[in-house]
Parts: C-alpha cells; sequence; structure tokens
C-alpha cells in the first residue's frame, strides 16, 4: 500500500460519524481499494468525509473549466494571439480576450464565475453550523476568519508582490482572491444567521445602493454618473483610500506616488457587488441543497433565472453600463445570469441525467484542486523548464516558440494537479 502525506489545512467542513470533526489536520491519504483515509492529528481514524459523496458533479466541472481557462488557457493564448496574424483569427481573439473598458465577453465571465461558485459551496459546507452555538459556534467564526485571512494572503502572493520582501512595492488589494474573501466573509456569516429571502433583498439593496452611489454622488470631480476610466467615483475611492497599495502604483524616491495611466480596476467601493456576486452564488446553492424539490425542476428553474437576469443585466446596462473592470450592477446582473445558465445546464446533464463527457476528468482534476492549480499558474515560472528542454525548437518556429513554452508550463501544471488527483490530495481553504 503506497502512502501519500501532506499538510493540509482544512477550512471546509467534514463529518465523522455523523458528528463535525475539527478541521487542522494532518492528512494522510492511503490508495486501498480507491478509499481515503484520513487522521486527524491526534491519531483518531477519521471515515471518508461523506461531503464528498455530496458533491456536485456539475459544481466541480464548473470550477474545473473555469479554472482551466485561467491556469491552461490564458498562458497559451497570449503568446498564440501574438504570433498568429490574420483577419481570421480577430474574432476569436476578442471573444478570448478582456474588453477594454465597456462590454462583456466570454473571457469577462472567468472571474465572476470563480466568485460564483465559490458562493454555491458555502450551503453544502455549512448547514450544519446554522443551528450550533456557544464554543462551536465560535470555530465556526474562526474557521471563516481563517480562511478570508489566507484567501487575502495568496492574493497578495499572487498579485500583491508580497514575495519580493519589499514594502515599497507591495500591493494591498489586487487580486481575485481576495475579492473572494470579501464576498465569503459576508456571504458566510449571513448564511448562517439569515433566510434565503434576507439574502436575497440584501443582494438588491447592494446592487441598488452601488448604482446610486456611482451615479449620483460627485466629488473632486469624479463620479456624478461619470463611468469612463479616470472619471468614476470608484476611481477615486481607490486612489485615496488604497494610495501607493494600489496595484500599478509606484513610490518615488521624494516619497511622492505615481499611478499607472492603464490601471482601472476598482475594488474599495466595488466590494459590495463582490460581495453580490459570491452571495448570488450562496442563494443559488442552497436552492440546489433542497431535497423537496424535484432534481429536473431545479435545473430548469436556475436556467430559466440565468435567461431572465441575462436579459435584466443588458437592459440596465443601457443606463449602468456594463464594465467589468468596476464591477457595475448591471455586470454583476448580466455575468451571474450567465453563471447560473453554465450550472443549469451542467447540473442537468451530469447530475440529473448523469451523463458523462469525454475529457471531463481533464476538468475534475482542476476543479478539485482550484487553488492549488491557481496558486502553482501565477506563482511559479515554469518557463526555465520548458526553456532548458526545448530551447532548440526556437530556431525552428520563430514567432510560436513563445507558444510551445506556454503549452510546456500548462503541461507541467497540469501533471502536477494530476498526480495529487490520482493520489487523492486536495488542498482547501
Amino acid at each position: 500500500m503506497k502512502h501519500s502525506c501532506i499538510c493540509v489545512l482544512f477550512l471546509w467542513p467534514m463529518e465523522k460519524n455523523n458528528e463535525i470533526v475539527n478541521h487542522s489536520y494532518l492528512s494522510c491519504q492511503s490508495n486501498h481499494s480507491n478509499l481515503s483515509e484520513l487522521s486527524e492529528v491526534s491519531n483518531q481514524p477519521v471515515a471518508e468525509p461523506r461531503s464528498v459523496a455530496k458533491r456536485l458533479k456539475s459544481l466541480d466541472l464548473l470550477r474545473g473549466m473555469d479554472l482551466f481557462m485561467i491556469v491552461a488557457l490564458e498562458g497559451v493564448l497570449h503568446p498564440l494571439f501574438n504570433a498568429v496574424d490574420a483577419e481570421w483569427f480577430a474574432p476569436v481573439v476578442r471573444s478570448l480576450t478582456h474588453v477594454e473598458w465597456e462590454g462583456f465577453s466570454l473571457w469577462d465571465l472567468i472571474m465572476p464565475l470563480f466568485l460564483f461558485i465559490s458562493g454555491v459551496s458555502i450551503p453544502f459546507a455549512m448547514s450544519r453550523y446554522k443551528a450550533v452555538s456557544g464554543v462551536e459556534k465560535r470555530r465556526v467564526y474562526w474557521r471563516i476568519v481563517r480562511r478570508v485571512l489566507l484567501l487575502w494572503l495568496f492574493g497578495m502572493v499572487c498579485q500583491g508582490n508580497l514575495l519580493d520582501l519589499n514594502l515599497s512595492c507591495v500591493y494591498l488589494y489586487s487580486n481575485t482572491l481576495q475579492s473572494i474573501a470579501v464576498g465569503y466573509l459576508v456571504s458566510a456569516i449571513m448564511f448562517l444567521h439569515t433566510g434565503w429571502n434576507t439574502r436575497f433583498v440584501f443582494s438588491l439593496v447592494l446592487l441598488l445602493l452601488y448604482w446610486v452611489v456611482m451615479s449620483f454622488v460627485s466629488v473632486s470631480g469624479y463620479g456624478g454618473g461619470d463611468y469612463t476610466p479616470d472619471g468614476n467615483l470608484a476611481e477615486w475611492v481607490d486612489l485615496v483610500v488604497l494610495g501607493r497599495f494600489r496595484d500599478g502604483a509606484n513610490l518615488l524616491e521624494d516619497g511622492t506616488t505615481i499611478f499607472s495611466p492603464f490601471y482601472h480596476y476598482t475594488w474599495i467601493l466595488s466590494s459590495g457587488n463582490f460581495v453580490v456576486s459570491v452571495m448570488s452564488g450562496t442563494l443559488v446553492g442552497e436552492f440546489l441543497k433542497n431535497n423537496r424539490i424535484d432534481e429536473k425542476k431545479k435545473a430548469y428553474l436556475i436556467i430559466f433565472a440565468g435567461v431572465v437576469l441575462v436579459v435584466l443585466g443588458y437592459a440596465w446596462g443601457i443606463d449602468f453600463p456594463i464594465i467589468k473592470k468596476i464591477w457595475t450592477s448591471s455586470m454583476v446582473v448580466l455575468s451571474t445570469g450567465y453563471c447560473c445558465l453554465l450550472l443549469g445546464v451542467l447540473y442537468y446533464l451530469v447530475d440529473v441525467m448523469r451523463i458523462s463527457f469525454p475529457g471531463e476528468r481533464l476538468f475534475l482534476v482542476y476543479g478539485v484542486n482550484s487553488i492549488a492549480a491557481y496558486m502553482l499558474a501565477l506563482c511559479v515560472d515554469f518557463n526555465s523548464v520548458g526553456n532548458s528542454l526545448l530551447y532548440g525548437f526556437g530556431q525552428y518556429l520563430g514567432d510560436f516558440y513563445p507558444v510551445l513554452i506556454a503549452v510546456s508550463n500548462s503541461v507541467i501544471i497540469f501533471l502536477i494537479l494530476y498526480y495529487m488527483y490520482r493520489n487523492k490530495i486536495f488542498l482547501k481553504v
């Protein structure tokens, strides 16, 4: 029997003999009769978590598709776009790149989908904690806070220059994982203490509040219905609040801060709508968890909700432009609609009809280790490996040589994730 051990910080709930088990584990997975045995720090045997059996395969697939786009496809597409200079390729380029400012493309759905999926998981992970109190409730709060802190730290490692060990170039709030952390913090706590209707109304209020503030509040020449990159209110808030710690900011020797003229993603004021993106997933996840509703009906209703939200999003976009970089309310409604459509269709095909697709394991490999996949792609540069082994092809491939290196990077990351998948090593925060 082969053993592979890894120290894992589990913040997602597990069960042991129908009882809640604390989640700081030294996890030793053993491949024996396809069963993964988990051992707590105290060496007490723990049965394979029943929560795994309840996992939605469609959710893991959708998460895997999203991570595949981020981890594997994105790194390859950029050098490919540079290498291919053909008019017929232009529509492909437009659909697989971010819209510069106003509008929405397929590629713009990646980040909202990541937030939405994190919200869908909350009811499946935390429903059993709604009734606990006292010491156990405080433990739940600590797990939430710990997960938020870890996501925030990982975000600074990925995109905040934390590993530079130089405070002059550290960025505080600049990464998708940090937007998930904000949304998760509010959504998880509200899930524990409020009902579905309350959270729905709360989300609606946040959407409307952001629209009102962005449309009617004006400060120092910013805002008041100005949705341009340099004139919107969210831009002003980030410049003032984050200042030197904003992504793209440079601190000069005389102490003055120079802001990048090309960076216009906003985070502080947009945080309310980050919450909505995660909360919308929570609402859908709780609906999926309702055993009193027929499975097919669930799928139909989620798909229908998706269609309605897409229509509403585009309609609202006439007055409040769809702009992902500042996370406008119309963009949140639109992207949530597309997320519902994707999840509804996958849920119907995979979890209701039990249809298997060729190559679905590829996406599951990414989906069950999403954080590991994301961190590997953004924090580890595998170019040296590819260049060391494949440099001879450079003379023959010309402009396509960077594409080969990008493909080699994606393959290396996939092989690492596949090893973890085969050996049942699942890293979660």
